[in-house]
């Protein structure tokens, strides 16, 4: 990554001390609690919308609600937060908000484990494989507003960790590794809750008329990612004091009061310059490479290697033994995510951080196309009577899942990093850079969930279409990271006395 040149730049105040890394480890550990509940969600909800009643084809409209909210929202909390003076609050401009969306987490997720039982007051019915409107309606309301937590918690806390790096490359390199690690953690915790079938055993208060063993499960999961975002917000709150000043000055020089939000966000693009537009391209085309299997991992392990269904009595169980076993590649991938994010600056010294982006992208076209490849092998095979897919198939599977690890470590970090670094040049706060770059990830997400369902029918039903322009979109985005993106290795940049 290119570094900001030191001559006639005037160090920013308050640079003479820098915030330890101890503490930056600590202000990051949110992303933990945020990830434990983001992990249930990718694993869990896609199929438990089915067993609501949505067929598979809008399964994937349901998750507009997030790229929709995080559209406005993180824009919105990112400038919002760059305008507070920090004196104004006792916690600072970021943290109220972190504070604040995690709560919005916490209310989310009692709405999204109990829609069952809140359905059956309004008098769904309790047959399976019937629609109920009732919980369906409940839990849109929850998933609507877990996706503005998230969005309202994760975007001020890179904005925080920006902050207090005070925008040192390497720095925020380690920050944004750092929350990586954090993700990862929330990741394997989240989706080995996920993939445990007994937590009804252990609350079994969970198990109601309305709500299955599964739906118990479920539920309980997400009483757990409660405590655990609770505990995760107050360290990051109460981790290091917020600084009084900042680089780029931004919340001394409000916006004029005549000046929109959108304006100023839809504005400062003309002041992009190609460096900026280059991440921004390859952000989107990573994410179109994400979104179809953020959305149908665990639904693709159990549609098309188990030979499940959610809306068939005689297939559900095969149906969530696949998606407990997503849940458990989902947990693989995290490790490796975390162990990635552990190397990842020294990756990134010594070869450039867009030749790891590209490279990392490249790698997940490979793995889309390996699972492409499973789909046709699985599909013509025969299984033995007792429906379980021979291991070979779920080995396989369950490696394409944890290589995948490793690019979305990539993914979680250096385009923050890069965007964080290069909009920060161009005199931007930290928290409107966030919701730039937060556009690049929700547009590509609104396309594939609008998309998506439509696609896979077009062509007889499951998830094998989507995952081809995955494997298509992450290639092309490799090839304009390697190519377009600039490889300065951070050692040489000291070299020259730069920091």
């Amino acid at each position: 990554m290119p570094l900001r040149p030191s001559g006639g730049v005037p160090a920013p105040r308050g640079s003479a001390r820098k915030v330890p890394l101890r503490k930056l480890l600590r202000a990051a550990s949110v992303a933990c609690g945020v990830q434990f509940g983001w992990a249930l969600q990718l694993s869990l909800l896609t199929p438990y919308v089915q067993e609501l009643g949505i067929p598979h084809a809008f399964a994937s409209l349901v998750w507009l609600c997030g790229p929709l909210s995080g559209l406005l929202v993180q824009p919105l909390v990112g400038h919002l937060s760059d305008r507070i003076a920090p004196a104004a609050s006792p916690l600072g401009r970021r943290r109220p908000f972190i504070a604040a969306g995690a709560l919005s987490i916490a209310a989310a997720v009692l709405t999204v484990g109990f829609s069952a039982d809140l359905g059956r007051l309004f008098g769904d019915p309790i047959q399976p494989g019937s629609t109920r409107l009732g919980a369906l309606i409940v839990y849109l309301i929850g998933f609507w507003l877990l996706d503005v937590g998230n969005n309202a918690t994760q975007g001020p806390c890179r904005a925080f960790l920006a902050d207090l790096t005070e925008n040192d490359p390497r720095r925020t390199r380690i920050a944004n590794a750092y929350f990586s690690l954090f993700m990862a953690l929330g990741n394997i915790l989240g989706y080995a809750t996920g993939a445990y079938s007994g937590w009804y055993k252990i609350f079994p208060f969970t198990v109601t008329s309305s709500c299955s063993i599964s739906c118990a499960n479920l539920k309980s999961a997400f009483l757990l990612d409660i405590i655990i975002l609770v505990i995760t917000t107050w360290i990051t709150v109460a981790s290091v004091q917020e600084p009084q000043s900042f680089g780029s000055d931004e919340a001394e020089h409000p916006s004029n009061e005549q000046e929109t939000f959108l304006w100023e966000l839809f504005g400062s693009f003309r002041y992009f310059t190609l460096p900026v537009w280059m991440v921004l391209i390859v952000t989107a085309l990573t994410w179109i490479g994400w979104f179809p299997f953020i959305l149908f991992d665990t639904d693709w392990m159990g549609r098309e290697i188990y030979r499940g269904s959610p809306d068939d009595p005689r297939q559900t169980q095969n149906y969530h033994d696949g998606v407990r076993m997503g849940s458990f590649g989902l947990m693989l991938n995290s490790v490796v995510l975390g162990f990635t994010s552990i190397v990842l600056e020294k990756l990134c010294r010594k070869w450039g951080a867009g030749l790891v982006w590209g490279v990392s992208n490249v790698l997940m076209a490979l793995c889309f196309v390996a699972m492409l490849v499973i789909t046709y092998v699985a599909k013509n095979m025969d299984y033995p009577p007792t429906g379980v897919p021979p291991t070979g198939i779920v080995i396989s599977s369950l490696v394409v899942f944890t290589i995948l690890g490793a690019p979305l470590a990539i993914t979680y970090s250096i385009p923050y990093a890069m965007a964080a670094s290069r909009v920060e040049n161009l005199g931007l706060g930290q928290g409107l850079a966030m919701g730039i770059l937060n556009l690049a990830i929700v547009i590509p997400q609104v396309i594939v969930s609008l998309g998506s369902g439509p696609w896979d029918q077009l062509f007889g039903g499951g998830n094998a279409p989507a995952f081809a322009v995955a494997a298509a979109a992450s290639f092309i985005g490799g090839l304009v990271a390697i190519l377009g993106l600039p490889r300065a290795r951070i050692s040489s940049s000291r070299r020259r006395g730069h920091r």
